[in-house]
């Protein structure tokens, strides 16, 4: 669908299911693509989508939500420079998922000073020198 939708998509997921697949094996590299700007936004699908927002965090300079409506979907790029929307494969259905996907890749930061304020904070808990003013 995003493909068709005109979206330029890498796959960092498995093409064939295997039983020991393990979501922060997919999961990890995304977050890394994402965190040194090789692609721009992610989408982390996993069962209930909490493995994958958890693994996905764990990448410094990574912002990972588990979303499963839309004004967060929205709301979490424009306030939080929101980075990767993580979906629950199991508990979100293909209808809203494909909403809350467009809302995602389509919303902006805002860029406002008290956002910029918030996140050079969780920044410095990760260790990330500040793009913003203190």
């Amino acid at each position: 669908m995003l493909r068709a939708a005109g979206r330029q998509v890498v796959d960092f997921g498995d093409s064939v299911s295997r039983p020991d697949d393990d979501y922060p094996d997919f999961v990890v590299p995304l977050a890394r693509a994402v965190a040194v700007g090789g692609v721009e936004r992610g989408i982390a699908i996993c069962g209930s989508g909490v493995g994958a927002c958890v693994a996905a965090n764990k990448v410094p300079g990574v912002r990972a939500c588990l979303i499963c409506e839309t004004f967060s979907a929205r709301q979490g790029v424009e306030d939080d420079d929101l980075n990767i929307i993580c979906l629950g494969g199991r508990v979100v259905g293909h209808a809203l998922a494909w909403e809350l996907v467009q809302i995602f890749l389509a919303a902006r930061f805002s860029g406002a000073d008290r956002h910029l304020r918030r996140l050079a904070k969780v920044a410095e808990v990760e260790g990330i020198p500040s793009k913003a003013a203190p």
